[in-house]
């Protein structure tokens, strides 16, 4: 009987052993894929550290030479801004009267129709470096007054109308020429009348806006 009970002890022992070995082999997998986890866990918050790390170092953000002497040469390499171009056809009159005599006897006059063209704009030239304040990434630039650039009168589209001289006259051989001029400060006149200046100043303000632009400045303001 005594042989019994001990057999019988013995196998319960080696039930309790075999159990703590099944949970020491349990608990070691857990402790190990624990690790394993940490250390995969580490690695990659390690590499996107040096990822972080590595795109500040060998990162090239855009820079943009944006300095006022810089800006005033760009601006000033535009030279002569030109900006609205304005065509005009007028009639002028021009004429010779003698104080004593009638026209039909010592009179001179002229009818032109003259096809004139204006073209306004502003003169960069008068460009200086006060006119333009930069602070970082805005740009404050004040232009020059708009202004008539060029007027001529375009000869192949301009004829003398009619001439009449009187009878005991030559024809006067100036007296076209100064029609011709008075005819264009007529045309410069009406082009101001009717607003070019404004106009040319408006499309100077769009030019050297798109250039301010692309040089890099974010915020532009042009007067």
């Amino acid at each position: 009987m005594a042989a019994s009970g001990n057999s019988a002890e013995t196998h319960f022992g080696a039930r309790r052993r075999g159990r703590s070995l099944l949970y020491l082999a349990a608990l070691g997998a857990g402790v190990v894929l624990g690790l394993l986890a940490m250390m995969v866990f580490a690695r990659e918050a390690q590499a996107g550290l040096w990822d972080r790390v590595a795109s500040f170092v060998t990162d090239r953000p855009a820079r943009f030479d944006v300095s006022s002497p810089t800006v005033v040469e760009k601006i000033r390499q535009l030279y002569r801004l030109e900006t609205v171009e304005y065509s005009l056809d007028k009639i002028v009159e021009g004429e010779r009267q003698s104080a004593y005599l009638p026209n039909f006897l010592a009179g001179d006059k002229l009818l032109l129709v003259a096809h004139g063209e204006v073209m306004a704009g502003i003169d960069l030239g008068q460009f200086k470096a006060g006119d333009v304040v930069v602070n970082g990434d805005t740009v404050h630039v004040h232009l020059p007054a708009a202004q008539i650039l060029t007027t001529r009168i375009d000869n192949g589209k301009t004829r003398v109308y009619s001439r009449t001289t009187g009878l005991l006259v030559q024809s006067d051989p100036n007296l076209e020429s100064e029609v011709r001029q008075t005819a264009e400060q007529q045309i410069a006149q009406a082009a101001l009348e009717d607003g070019i200046l404004q106009k040319a100043r408006q499309n100077a303000q769009t030019s050297v806006t798109a250039l301010l632009y692309g040089l890099g400045f974010r915020t532009v303001h042009v007067e």
